[in-house]
C-alpha cells in the first residue's frame, strides 16, 4: 500500500538522493551538457532542505520513500518516482495530489514544464490528460550560469474546490 503524504523536514535527504537519479535519467542528454554536469547529489542535497513546505511524498507502508512531487502556485514544479516504483501507479496518485492543490488554491489550470526530449515523461503526462500547449525553453540557473533547456509547456484545466460548501 502507498500513502500520500506532505514531505517533513527528515523525509528531504532521500527526496534529494531520488532527485538525482530521477532528474538524470530523465534529463541527461536532453539539455545543456554544462546543466546535466552542475546536477550532483551534492546539488540536490542543497537544494532540498528549503523545498519541503512545496514538496509531497509517496512512501510505503514500511516507510520506503517511493517519490514526491512540488508544486508552487500552479505550476507543478517536479515529479519523480524512484526507479522500483516506475510503472506501479505511484506517478500517477502524487500527479493528482499535485492537481488537487492547484485546485485547492483557487487556481483554475496546473501548468508544468517537460523536457522535449523525455518521450516516456510526455506520453505519461498525455494518458494523464494533460495537453501540450507548444515550446517552452525553461531558463534554469546553475553553477552561476544560465542555461536554457528545450521544454514542452503542459497544462490541465483543474476543478476548483468549491470552499463555500
Amino acid at each position: 500500500m502507498t500513502s500520500i503524504r506532505p514531505a517533513v523536514d527528515t523525509d528531504m535527504a532521500g527526496v534529494a538522493d531520488l532527485w538525482h537519479v530521477g532528474w538524470h535519467d530523465g534529463h541527461a542528454g536532453r539539455v545543456p551538457d554544462g546543466l546535466t554536469a552542475a546536477r550532483t547529489l551534492g546539488a540536490f542535497r542543497e537544494r532540498t532542505p528549503a523545498r519541503v513546505a512545496d514538496t509531497t511524498v509517496a512512501v510505503s507502508d514500511d516507510g520506503e520513500l517511493l517519490g514526491f512531487v512540488m508544486v508552487v502556485g500552479d505550476e507543478v514544479e517536479q515529479v519523480f518516482v524512484g526507479r522500483d516504483a516506475r510503472g506501479s501507479g505511484v506517478a500517477g496518485m502524487l500527479l493528482a495530489e499535485a492537481e488537487r492543490q492547484v485546485a485547492a488554491a483557487g487556481l483554475a489550470v496546473a501548468w508544468l514544464a517537460v523536457v522535449e526530449g523525455n518521450t516516456r515523461a510526455r506520453s505519461f503526462y498525455e494518458r494523464q490528460g494533460w495537453r501540450d500547449e507548444g515550446a517552452l525553453p525553461y531558463e534554469v540557473t546553475a553553477d552561476g550560469q544560465v542555461f536554457v533547456s528545450p521544454c514542452r509547456r503542459y497544462v490541465k484545466d483543474v476543478v476548483v474546490d468549491d470552499l463555500s460548501r
